[in-house]
């Protein structure tokens, strides 16, 4: 019987992940179709009901059912507990809904797969203390990652983070401006830079450090404000894109057992958004 699986959010049509879905199905011989759903808020409960009614083996959470799906799901994986927010749904096969969130560990594999695993002690500074990057902060943690610093405009939710860690350090943004040159990565987690929204440095990169790895969670652009101007310090850049796959390649996984060709999805879509 085919399977079939979703993405849900608003709104989706922007959304990449059914045609690196699909692609990944017909690459692996699978019996299976990917869908983009549109659910609107008030609609998202009904939406869960329809999925467990239709027979949906999975599927993606994305902008903004992250946090208000959870009530709807039948258990959670630990990370997505403590997360609070889930981005996969798997269908057991006991007709259980439970959760997962794959962003954090999506990023981590995306980020080693560019610099390997040498840099797990290196200073490492966190811009932003939102959902993004809650979760990349508990995936760095769990993969070994022991000198974090968070940096928010508002330093309270920079140190819930660390509580909630029990490890490194919050910092304001002017501290972070400061003392950028004592750190070796960089990670930029807040949404702006998006194609469809404006950005600002958060702060001046003039204590940059020549020789440091700069990284950003958007893929849309590919080359986001901060990394341009991270590039032009001489940083090693890496873009979302990578973050972006892999955290489909483990939904991919928790569904079907397998782990796809993620090297291959990375160069068609940075094609397709103009990079090389």
């Amino acid at each position: 019987m085919k399977k079939w699986f979703a993405v849900i959010g608003d709104p989706i049509a922007q959304s990449k992940s059914p045609e690196m879905h699909n692609a990944w199905y017909e690459e692996g011989q699978v019996d299976a179709a990917y869908i983009p759903v549109h659910v609107k808020p008030e609609n998202l409960e009904e939406a869960v009901a329809a999925f467990k009614l239709l027979g949906t083996s999975g599927w993606n959470v994305t902008i903004p059912h992250k946090q208000a799906i959870i009530p709807y799901l039948d258990e959670l994986d630990d990370l997505a507990e403590k997360m609070g927010a889930v981005n996969t749904v798997v269908r057991t096969k006991d007709g259980k809904l439970k959760g997962y969130n794959t962003d954090g560990a999506g990023f981590v594999r995306s980020l080693e797969d560019a610099i390997g695993t040498d840099y797990r002690n290196a200073p490492l500074l966190l811009i932003g203390a939102g959902g993004a990057a809650r979760g990349i902060s508990f995936a760095l943690q769990q993969e070994g990652y022991t000198n974090i610093t968070i940096a928010n405009r508002t330093e309270k939710n920079a140190q819930a983070i660390i509580n909630e860690l029990g490890i490194g350090r919050a910092i304001t943004l002017a501290e972070a401006e400061s003392t950028l040159d004592e750190f070796k990565i960089f990670i930029q987690t807040t949404p702006a830079g998006m194609s469809t929204g404006e950005f600002e440095l958060p702060f001046s990169l003039d204590k940059f450090p020549t020789g440091a790895i700069a990284a950003d969670i958007v893929y849309n652009p590919l080359m986001t404000p901060f990394l341009l101007a991270a590039e032009k310090k001489g940083a090693k850049i890496v873009n979302g894109l990578g973050m972006f796959v892999h955290q489909g390649a483990i939904a991919y996984e928790l569904w079907l057992e397998d782990y796809p060709n993620t090297n291959s999805m990375i160069a068609r879509l940075t094609a397709q958004l103009g990079g090389k």
